[in-house]
């Protein structure tokens, strides 16, 4: 299976997922996609076996993913300071894979309904989920 960690800024959301994805889910392939070269550096510092940098590299690998994962604002337009494109967002949509989104909220954008919760916890429940999948699909 391949697991696709996506993250910009400066990638720190993206290593607490590598890391605790390679903790729990071990052998699976994971790859460390960035807006931005910091954050895939420090993505594969963390423990992905591979990674890509850019616009045109997330559009192409997201299609082959199995699972996709990373801050909510990876399906949003111009978000993250801009570093999320259009095309890139709808990319991740568009692909086959599972996603799994960290709900991350700020004052522009707000999950009714979704309680508060550390992003600790988040990336828990996140990798928790990915595991029990990758385990039911076996």
């Amino acid at each position: 299976m391949r697991i696709v960690v996506i993250d910009g800024m400066g990638g720190g959301i993206g290593v607490a997922l590598v890391c605790k994805l390679k903790e729990l889910c071990g052998v699976h392939e994971l790859l460390a996609l960035g807006t931005n070269a910091i954050a895939t550096e420090h993505m594969i510092k963390a423990g992905a076996v591979r990674g890509a940098t850019g616009e045109n590299a997330i559009q192409h690998t997201v299609r082959t993913a199995d699972f996709i994962t990373g801050p909510i604002g990876i399906i949003i337009g111009n978000s993250m300071m801009g570093e999320i494109t259009p095309a890139i967002s709808s990319a991740i949509l568009a692909a086959p894979a599972e996603r799994i989104l960290l709900p991350l909220q700020n004052e522009h954008l707000v999950l009714a309904g979704i309680e508060p919760m550390t992003l600790t916890k988040m990336i828990d429940k996140a990798v928790i989920y990915i595991k029990e999948r990758l385990d039911q699909r076996r």
